[in-house]
């Protein structure tokens, strides 16, 4: 069953997982909110700042689960990425308009942060 929102939760959860970054820009609201474990992100721009680099790094993705109503949806997913094997997340998305306005990101830091150290010797 599906959703306003978690149809363009999904287009753009494919697109950014299918290394085509640019057809996922298109799903983005140009005045985003992201909130992200590192901060808060305003605009489409510092969205690409941040989201960018990381689909860049990006070798495969599984979509657990995902859920939505008229204005929001949650997907949950595990990527693989160069540097660590699997990385889960989520991503609660708010869309108005047709576009995602908010995206509050939650994903498990702790794989990055122990290849880091495996890399520095540590």
């Amino acid at each position: 069953m599906t959703s306003p929102a978690l149809d363009i939760a999904l287009a753009y959860h494919h697109a950014w997982t299918g290394k085509d970054f640019e057809k996922a820009m298109t799903h983005v609201a140009d005045d985003i909110v992201c909130h992200a474990p590192a901060g808060k992100l305003s605009g489409a721009e510092a969205f690409r700042g941040f989201m960018g680099p990381f689909t860049e790094i990006l070798t495969g993705s599984n979509l657990l689960s995902a859920f939505g109503d008229e204005t929001t949806a949650l997907l949950m997913y595990d990527t693989a990425t160069l540097p660590v094997p699997s990385a889960p997340g989520a991503e609660l998305v708010t869309v108005r308009d047709g576009k995602i306005v908010e995206l509050r990101i939650v994903f498990d830091r702790a794989p990055f942060d122990a290849a880091r150290a495996a890399a520095a010797g540590v």
